[in-house]
């Protein structure tokens, strides 16, 4: 059975980790709750492509807007400032994320808090000193939005 851990509300799986890719990729699957958003943020070290299994995603950047839906996907490059959301109604949104070269599983297993069997919301919360430092070692940044 895979681990799943609550990362800011979502509940995140790492499939494939560096161990397993030589630190090529990570493969991640990521349940978001309805409503949610991800802080704008942006990967320094890695690029990042989105998926959608089921639901419906708003990938924002400074430059657009993309509404994925359900086997579709988009690649952010690296250094691209991004968020995404899940306002889909009453589904939840079911997503699978390729960061490469790997990195983000590192985030994920450090500061993620572990689902117990029947959580519907984390039981504890998040230690934000060791999320900043985990943030700076995997070159990522939590950045303001864009301009509208």
């Amino acid at each position: 059975m895979k681990k799943q851990f609550w990362v800011f509300g979502s509940k995140l799986s790492v499939l494939q980790g560096a161990e397993d890719t030589e630190g090529r990729f990570d493969l991640v699957e990521g349940i978001l709750p309805v409503g949610s958003r991800l802080p704008f943020h942006v990967h320094t070290k890695y690029s990042e492509t989105f998926y959608v299994v089921e639901g419906e995603a708003m990938v924002l950047t400074d430059e657009s807007e993309t509404l994925l839906k359900a086997g579709e996907h988009c690649f952010i490059p690296r250094n691209t400032p991004h968020s995404i959301f899940n306002n889909s109604g009453d589904k939840e949104l079911k997503a699978l994320a390729v960061a490469s070269p790997s990195g983000f599983a590192t985030l994920i297993r450090s500061v993620g808090l572990e689902v117990m069997e029947g959580e519907t919301e984390p039981s504890g919360e998040h230690d934000f000193q060791l999320v900043q430092k985990v943030l700076h070692e995997i070159g990522d940044e939590i950045v303001a939005p864009p301009q509208s």
